[in-house]
């Protein structure tokens, strides 16, 4: 059973509304989990137990939501060396009210650090959450899941 770990941080709504419809994606698979949690709720447990993660932030200035690098932080040390994280799957969705380059870019640079595996395009949804990009948001839920299960990723 695939087990994906969604790991948001939303002031405003529009990011975990976006989180919310990943999760949906993931429990629309047979034979997936999905795990919601916030950034500051998560821990190293989280990241370690789960077959792959989809990291949502909001942007803020250019650059991820401090919560989410707050736990990057919280994490790096005692998971950078963990054979278990090599290549462990993931994507990135980004809440943008510029054009949420920034913040990808940002979250990429440090996924490459701990040595995580890109599966997914990202996806930013700049402006107001719309139907689209909660669709494609589900879509990515279930790509996950199915790829998990099917041994792609």
């Amino acid at each position: 059973m695939a087990k994906v770990l969604i790991i948001y941080h939303s002031q405003s709504g529009n990011t975990e509304r976006l989180a919310r419809s990943v999760a949906q994606g993931v429990m629309n698979t047979e034979d997936a989990r999905a795990v919601f949690k916030r950034a500051f709720d998560t821990k190293t447990h989280d990241i370690k137990d789960c077959d792959a993660m989809v990291i949502c932030s909001p942007e803020y200035f250019g650059y991820m939501a401090g919560a989410v690098k707050e736990l990057f932080d919280r994490t790096y040390e005692e998971l950078k060396d963990d054979a278990v994280m090599y290549k462990k799957p993931y994507c990135v969705v980004i809440s943008a009210g510029n054009d949420g380059s920034g913040a990808l870019t940002h979250i990429e640079r440090i996924c490459k650090g701990y040595r995580f595996k890109k599966v997914q395009h990202p996806i930013i949804c700049k402006g107001q959450v719309t139907e689209e990009a909660l669709a494609q948001c589900f879509e990515l839920g279930r790509t996950i899941a199915e790829g998990v299960n099917a041994g792609i990723f």
